[in-house]
């Protein structure tokens, strides 16, 4: 079954909100601090059990959905028609918002990894030798921050996806025939009309 570009759309939005969802959760779930607990030659920290290391990387997991949707979305052959590469980057608008979606995801993906694989590191190695060791978590905010450019990724590639249908449809005008027809229609009604006011 051939996809249509307002499937693409729906894939690129319900992957992208969802991305937005799990790193909201995740920096909502995420602990402010960890419990120290001396061991008589340093400290272990004991955090509270939380779901923010595995909601964090479905976060990324379903932005990186979003992010291969979104491309191959650009260069699908929708109904059965192919165009290269080289004429959609010769459109400055797609080419500009194409470069802005790919910062986006890039971004998105650095501040929801960064403090998930901090997370983790803490959880996994919680005992220090350094008795003033505070027992700290992933920095605060860079998840939700992660989420919320997860979603603008999500947006601008279905903007990106909308100019590359807009270039499509230059590319192919006329092949239809439609415009071909309405463009015969008149011109036969105008020789009818110009026909009636020379026999009158």
């Amino acid at each position: 079954m051939a996809a249509t570009i307002k499937q693409m759309a729906l894939i690129i939005s319900f992957f992208g909100f969802i991305s937005f969802i799990l790193g909201v959760l995740a920096e909502n779930k995420k602990p402010v601090v960890g419990t120290l607990i001396p061991n008589g030659t340093g400290v272990t920290c004991k955090y509270p059990t939380d779901p923010t290391v595995t909601l964090g990387y479905l976060s990324t997991l379903f932005l990186i959905g979003s992010t291969v949707t979104g491309y191959l979305s650009l260069f699908y052959p929708y109904k059965g028609k192919s165009i290269s590469q080289g004429v959609l980057f010769k459109n400055t608008s797609f080419m500009v918002f194409f470069n802005i979606a790919l910062f986006t995801t890039g971004l998105a993906a650095t501040m929801l990894l960064w403090p998930t694989i901090t997370e983790q590191i803490h959880l996994s190695h919680n005992v220090h030798s350094d008795i003033n060791y505070e027992c700290p978590t992933a920095k605060t905010g860079l998840l939700g921050g992660g989420a919320f450019l997860s979603l603008d990724s999500s947006l601008f590639w279905l903007i990106t996806l909308m100019l590359a249908d807009n270039v499509r449809e230059d590319f192919f005008d006329g092949d239809d025939g439609v415009k071909g027809e309405f463009g015969k229609a008149s011109s036969d009604a105008y020789d009818v009309d110009i026909g009636v006011k020379g026999i009158s």
